[in-house]
C-alpha cells in the first residue's frame, strides 16, 4: 500500500514537511520497483534529508507544490526520479559548468559543481548511502577511478 502525507511510517513523523513528502515519494517508487520497505524506508529517508540540504527555496517550495506523493498517470507511476536508477552507479563527469555528479544512465545531472574535489565527494557519499559505486571520469570521457560500495544485501 503506498504511503500518503496522512498515512506514512512513524519514523517519519518529525522530520519537517518537504523532508517527509519526499521520503515518502522516494519510498513509494522504490516499493513499485520491488524494493523489500525494511530497505526503502532509510535509503529513502537518507536520499529526502540530503536533497532537502541541497535544494534551493525555489526547489522545495515548488516541490511542496506538487500534489500527495501517491497521485498516479494512468500506467501507475508518476516519479520522475526514476527509482531504478538507485542501483546504478553515481557518476563525476565533465559538464559545461563544472563537473556533474549524476546516476549512470541519468538524463541529467543530479548537482554540477565548480570543482571535481566537491563533485567526487557528493557522489562518493550518494554512492556509499546506495551501496552502489562511484565511477570518476576524466575529461575526456575514461575511467579514472571507480569508489565501490555495498549495502550487504
Amino acid at each position: 500500500m503506498p504511503w500518503t502525507m496522512n498515512d506514512y511510517p512513524s519514523s517519519l513523523k518529525n522530520f519537517k514537511k518537504p523532508i517527509k513528502k519526499k521520503a515518502i515519494d522516494i519510498a513509494n517508487a522504490m516499493i513499485d520497483e520491488g524494493y523489500d520497505e525494511g530497505r526503502a524506508i532509510p535509503i529513502a529517508t537518507e536520499q529526502a534529508k540530503e536533497w532537502y540540504d541541497n535544494a534551493s527555496k525555489k526547489e522545495i517550495d515548488d516541490f511542496l507544490e506538487e500534489g500527495d506523493p501517491t497521485e498516479r498517470s494512468e500506467e501507475g507511476k508518476q516519479y520522475e526520479n526514476r527509482p531504478k536508477l538507485l542501483d546504478k552507479a553515481e557518476t563525476v563527469v565533465s559538464h559545461e559548468d563544472g563537473w556533474a555528479v549524476q546516476a549512470k544512465d541519468a538524463k541529467k545531472p543530479t548537482e554540477v559543481f565548480d570543482n571535481k574535489k566537491d563533485a567526487i565527494e557528493r557522489a562518493k557519499d550518494i554512492a556509499e548511502n546506495k551501496g552502489t559505486e562511484a565511477v570518476i571520469y576524466t575529461e575526456d570521457g575514461k575511467v579514472e577511478k571507480r569508489h565501490r560500495y555495498s549495502n550487504n544485501k
